[in-house]
């Protein structure tokens, strides 16, 4: 491994030296640059990805002096797969600048591909995600949820530029998860009902549309609003009515019932029910939760009176 750092460094100042020297022929920018995809392409071979990732930088600055932005928004995302070894930090930053470069020439679909080490070509970049989906998850890993649903909003947005409303769809249930996740109830609620409007005109999707219902009146419940939850279940029938044949619809109803009972037990056990059928997972059993204390406080405020 040493040895390739060492190769990788003497490329990397063999790049430097033609910068630095005048020329009356040819482009240094040009020769650097072969010499700096060199230099990179060894200090991943040595597994030293800050050397690469700083390398891959310099590159993108010499495409962006020979104005050739796709070949420098490539050189940003290689060195962002780079960083994101080593420096989170470092590899949001630079797929930001990849983002950005593509956005501005228009080049917004990129080739899926489970292996970002791989050898390029030089049209186009191959990525796990698309980018700012990608950036979006990272913001996630990083739990700045603010971060992550600007980026899975301009994913959202890019992805129905390119008539990808699935990919378009996943990325806006992530945003209405982290709203609802911070209080931010009614917008998920929006999203929620969105996405489940859409799906009922797609015969491919229609299945999950009682889910997306399910997790908008969770958010309801949340709300505390008594007269929202009841409207709303009364609208959910109207989008779709099998919806009120349904255990989603049964659990909602039950709940709303049970806080407007002020009954604890019975909100428990409308879940257990549930839950005994089809399993819960995290994000709606935090929510739930949220629910039950405030029900549980609302009850122990009661007994307080009396």
């Amino acid at each position: 491994m040493s040895d390739h750092i060492a190769k990788g460094e003497d490329l990397e100042k063999q790049a430097e030296k033609k910068l630095s020297d005048w020329t009356l022929f040819g482009s240094k920018h040009e020769d650097a640059a072969d010499l700096y995809e060199k230099a990179a392409n060894f200090y991943k071979i040595g597994k030293s990805w800050d050397q690469a990732g700083a390398v891959y930088v310099k590159l993108a600055e010499c495409y962006l002096k020979l104005d050739s932005k796709h070949e420098a928004a490539n050189a940003y995302a290689d060195a962002a797969h780079s960083y994101k070894k080593t420096n989170a930090t470092e590899c949001i930053s630079r797929l930001e600048q990849a983002l950005d470069l593509f956005m501005e020439i228009g080049r917004l679909s990129m080739t899926v591909n489970r292996n970002p080490d791989r050898k390029k070509s030089t049209s186009r970049v191959d990525f796990d995600f698309f980018l700012g989906q990608e950036i979006a998850e990272l913001y996630a890993h990083e739990q700045n949820m603010e971060k992550a649903m600007v980026y899975y909003d301009k994913a959202a947005d890019l992805y129905e530029g390119e008539e990808a409303s699935t990919n378009a769809n996943q990325c806006r249930v992530k945003i209405a998860q982290y709203a609802a996740e911070m209080e931010q109830y009614q917008k998920a609620i929006e999203i929620y009902e969105d996405i489940a409007r859409q799906a009922l005109s797609n015969n491919l999707l229609k299945y999950g549309v009682k889910g997306h219902l399910l997790n908008a009146g969770i958010c309801q419940l949340c709300k505390g609003d008594d007269v929202a939850i009841t409207n709303a279940l009364e609208k959910y029938q109207e989008l779709d009515p099998t919806f009120a044949g349904s255990r989603e619809y049964r659990l909602l109803a039950d709940l709303a019932a049970s806080i407007d009972e002020e009954d604890v037990d019975k909100f428990t056990d409308a879940i257990k029910e549930f839950d005994s059928m089809t399993k819960l997972d995290a994000w709606k059993t935090t929510l739930l939760l949220r629910v039950k204390d405030k029900l549980k406080a609302k009850e122990m405020e009661e007994d307080d009176l009396t």
